[in-house]
Parts: structure tokens; sequence; C-alpha cells
């Protein structure tokens, strides 16, 4: 692995800024992420990242903005599988859960109240709308798509919280994708009768 001090010298500054910032959010959690912090796993000095980041809301907001793309980005990769619509519903879940799987810390930093000042950054609001859209546009129906979101993002919040038991606890995140499968089939298919 390079040397990010050495990195910065060729110009990739906010790269290791950046990358130091999602190993914090992720290992550490969004408490231990500061700008010194960043600057500290990064091997800059504690003045570096302003040359990028403004302040620490600036890099937040940079980090979630970034996950909304992403998700939005797996979601539509998820919803162009074939098959029906049930088949293409447990895909967006599935899809939905592995990137919660893999980023619990981002997740909850670009859903919870952690983020200072949210509504004053417009491209929040847009990239999480920007995931509801994705989802009803690939469910050819806008107020299905916001029921498949509203069913997984719960089942994927509360899971990340512990406060249900997909088989998390003891067997870890990897295991939700295939759980969120199994919920939005059941919720979503229509008794016959």
């Amino acid at each position: 692995m390079s040397d990010p001090a050495k990195s910065y010298h060729h110009g990739d500054l906010r790269n290791a800024l950046h990358r130091a910032a999602q190993e914090i959010l992720e290992q550490e959690g969004l408490a231990a992420l500061s700008l010194r912090a960043v600057a500290r796993r990064a091997g800059v000095s504690h003045a570096a990242p302003y040359r990028h980041y403004e302040s620490h809301e600036a890099l937040l907001v940079e980090l979630a903005r970034e996950g909304f793309e992403e998700l939005r980005a797996r979601v539509a990769t998820a919803a162009s599988s074939p098959g029906t619509q049930m088949d293409r519903i447990t895909m967006i879940g599935a899809g939905y859960m592995r990137f919660v799987a893999s980023k619990p810390g981002l997740t909850r930093l670009m859903f919870s109240a952690q983020l200072p000042n949210r509504d004053s950054h417009e491209e929040l609001t847009a990239g999480a709308d920007a995931v509801g859209a994705e989802i009803g546009r690939a469910l050819g129906d806008m107020a299905l798509g916001f029921a498949v979101w509203s069913a997984v993002h719960g089942l994927a919040m509360l899971s990340l919280e512990n406060v249900i038991d997909l088989g998390q606890r003891r067997a870890g995140l990897h295991v939700l994708p295939s759980r969120a499968e199994i919920v939005l089939r059941s919720l979503f298919t229509v008794p016959r009768g």
C-alpha cells in the first residue's frame, strides 16, 4: 500500500482523506470521525484536511451524498435483473441490504439525524429522492416503489440497531439480503383466494 503522506505530494490527498474517513466511519463509528482523526489515519498534518473540506460537516455531507449515489446505482443494477415484478422487488431489497450490510456506518449517517444541519443540504434530499425514484421507476409504479423502499429501509434500520434479529446477531450482517428477500416476498405477494 502506498504511503498516504507521499500520495498527497502526487495530488492524491483528497482520496487519501476520503478513504481514511470511510474506514473510520465503518470501523469506529461516527463519534470517532473528526478531521483530526482523518488526518492522523491518512498520515498527513492536522491542517491538511482543510484543503479539501472546509469543516467536519462538509466531509460528512460528501460521504452521505456519495453514499446515496452508490445506493441508487446498486438499486438500478439489482432492478435490471430479468424476472417478474416480485423478482424485481426481492432483487431490489437484496441489493439495498447488500449496501447496508457492507456499509452500516455510512447507512446510519445517510439516514439519521447524526448529520448536523441535514435540511440545509439539498444534495442529500435529492440523493434520497433519487433512490426512491429509482425503485419506483424499476417497478413501474411510484406508490409500490415507495412501499417497497419503506419496507426494506425499515427492515434495514431495525436490523442495524439490533431491534429485531434476522440472524445478524449471530451470523453477521451478510445474512440481511437473503432475509430481506424472504420478508419482501411474504409482504408483497398477493394471496390467492
